[in-house]
């Protein structure tokens, strides 16, 4: 086993010692089968933004909007390409292009490589940089060489997850029941860190229940707000709207865990309220829902998703299930993707 010790509060170990697919093994062919269940309307919903938004790097500045261009054929752009230069007798004319993506810029899901911590696993008293399941850096999450000479954009290439990449959630198959809670019809788009007692007013109001293995999806209302401002959004409305979960709610968390869910996906910047000030005296995680849920019990997280249109319909229609089909792209080594989640009524 690589850990003699595993973090308070997390499930290391549960679906065996060299898991990378987390609580994913609660989405079985049983809870695919009851997401089909709530298809009665054959509706669908796109819960993805345009992969172009948010617009600017005003939420993250490392992450940046996808460059688009055309590949290149005998020296020319690869774009309205007209074959007959190359061969008079054929008709074709070809676009073909290549994207430079930050996969994170957009609709996205985190995968477990996405998030680790500093944490004695080896139990000799020296915290080490570990992640879910006690993956390490280093030996199978690995940073590139720096090459000096390279441009900006690739100056780290080659980095990889060996373990815990993106491809784990794509080969799983991300497809479930979905459930929705909408915090947006309730809270508007006040900015309030959502509780434990806040979430569960919530849920009882809107007579929502979540049970295991269910993805379970936040409508704040962000990602409506961000198409509103049709890529040039403020810095006072990204940082200032909209409602997220309370990270430090200890209670939260725990419900989280027992709750049974799979998944916690949202259409706000990171599920979470961004917390950017120390809030214990002892050293602790600037994002503790993404440490409760990435690095200590493997449960995936989904950010900037597109909810509204879904969530008024629900709410319209008296209900809260769907079925979910949301698959990363399946690209090995990668610590994020981009996604087109798709809802079935």
């Amino acid at each position: 086993m690589r850990w003699k010790q595993k973090p308070a509060g997390s499930n290391w170990g549960e679906f065996g010692p060299d898991d990378q697919r987390g609580r994913m093994n609660y989405v079985t062919r049983e809870k695919v089968l009851q997401g089909v269940a709530e298809v009665k309307e054959g509706i669908t919903f796109v819960l993805s933004l345009p992969l172009d938004y948010p617009g600017g790097n005003g939420l993250n500045p490392r992450r940046h909007p996808p460059r688009i261009a055309a590949t290149h054929r005998n020296g020319k752009q690869n774009f309205a390409y007209e074959v007959r230069q190359d061969n008079p007798m054929q008709t074709d004319v070809v676009c073909d292009d290549l994207v430079l993506l930050t996969l994170q810029y957009s609709t996205q899901w985190d995968s477990f490589a996405h998030v680790g911590g500093m944490f004695d696993a080896d139990g000799d008293g020296k915290p080490e940089p570990v992640f879910y399941n006690g993956f390490r850096a280093g030996k199978e999450i690995l940073p590139a060489k720096e090459n000096p000479n390279a441009e900006s954009w690739n100056k780290f290439e080659g980095t990889r997850a060996e373990a815990l990449g993106i491809q784990n959630l794509a080969e799983h198959g991300a497809q479930g029941r979905g459930v929705m809670i909408d915090l947006h019809a309730h809270y508007g788009r006040k900015r309030v860190a959502v509780g434990y007692d806040g979430l569960m007013k919530v849920l009882e109001a809107d007579k929502v229940g979540i049970e295991r293995g269910d993805i379970v999806c936040l409508h704040t209302g962000f990602a409506e707000m961000l198409l509103e401002f049709k890529k040039n959004p403020t810095p006072e409305a990204l940082h200032n709207t909209c409602t997220g979960l309370d990270g430090k709610d200890e209670k939260l968390l725990k419900w989280v865990s027992d709750s049974g869910l799979s998944v916690l996906a949202a259409d706000n910047y990171a599920v979470e309220l961004f917390n950017t000030t120390p809030w214990k005296t002892t050293p602790h995680a600037m994002l503790p829902l993404h440490e409760h849920c990435l690095f200590k019990n493997g449960i995936h997280l989904g950010e900037l998703w597109y909810f509204t249109r879904l969530a008024g319909w629900l709410r319209e229609h008296q209900r809260s299930r769907f079925l979910l089909t949301a698959p990363p792209l399946r690209l090995p080594g990668a610590v994020g993707s981009p996604a087109t989640p798709i809802a079935t009524v």
